[in-house]
């Protein structure tokens, strides 16, 4: 592996595009919000939006857990939001409702979990992944906690290859995480029973929000106004408020519910139109 390619694309708070090289970052873009909520609660908090406040950030990750490097740990128990995607499936491997998840992990690429610590140490801290670079000790971590990843000499990035590399390998109930409307669309038409959740989503066009409104089983709404729009008035159930995520399926609303159900935690539970909005949203909302 040469020097050149050592280099990962990731978008992050606010969607920034940032780079990393090297275990550096050398370059961070503009944001699209200027605040967020849960931004505000990371283990290094970003109470407002900056480049340099991003830099910190996404530079106290690769020193506390090795993200984009050879360092990067891959198993967590801990729950850093109560519902959020890798909460939420890790959850569904354990209980049994799947018994497989496809994600992105940087160092590895598309990457199939079988385990609940590995969902959650690879996506519990983990931003939107562009492009990323193979580390052998990453992809060995996966391959030694029961991961399998799709392609070890590139790490593509293929979440329709994953799934179906997951159904190859005897898997009958697979969850998926998916940034694109059009990678929804497809995995849908292609896997009927799969379990899709829509991730990273700031920014969808009204067009790709209701591409996913009609393709996933739920989805985080991010920073997206027409997700709350359009998808929120969808769903059967919304977890959350200030970063909501929508429940658009029977299969999703039972894992959830039981989720809650064997939850030792306070809960609401309100008839209500959906979405139900707070004060507290990201700002603005793209």
């Amino acid at each position: 592996m040469t020097e050149a390619r050592d280099e990962h694309i990731i978008e992050a708070i606010g969607r920034s595009r940032i780079v990393i090289r090297g275990g550096e970052v050398v370059e961070v873009g503009e944001a699209r919000i200027k605040e967020c909520p849960l931004a505000k609660r990371f283990a290094l908090p970003v109470p407002e939006i900056t480049k340099d406040a991003v830099k910190a950030n996404i530079e106290n990750r690769i020193k506390t857990w090795g993200m984009c490097t050879p360092e990067r740990e891959v198993l967590d128990t801990r729950e850093f939001v109560g519902f959020g995607a890798s909460e939420i499936l890790s959850f569904g491997l354990f209980a049994g409702f799947i018994d497989a998840v496809v994600l992105a992990c940087d160092g590895a690429g598309t990457v199939i979990v079988t385990t609940p610590a590995l969902v959650q140490g690879i996506g519990g801290r983990m931003s939107g992944l562009v492009a990323t670079t193979p580390y052998p000790e990453v992809i060995r971590r996966i391959e030694e906690s029961g991961g399998v990843v799709i392609d070890k000499a590139h790490a593509r990035l293929d979440q329709a290859a994953g799934v179906e590399r997951a159904y190859e390998l005897g898997y009958s109930s697979v969850a998926v995480t998916v940034a694109r409307a059009e990678d929804a669309k497809n995995i849908r038409r292609l896997y009927p029973d799969a379990v899709i959740f829509g991730v990273h989503v700031t920014g969808l066009t009204p067009d790709e929000a209701e591409v996913f409104a009609a393709s996933a089983d739920m989805m985080t709404a991010c920073a997206s106004k027409t997700v709350r729009e359009i998808v929120g008035r969808n769903a059967s159930l919304q977890a959350g408020i200030s970063i909501p995520i929508f429940i658009l399926t029977a299969k999703a609303k039972d894992l959830v519910l039981e989720k809650i159900r064997r939850s030792s935690e306070g809960v609401l539970i309100k008839p209500t139109s959906l979405p139900a909005l707070g004060e507290r949203q990201p700002d603005p909302l793209v």
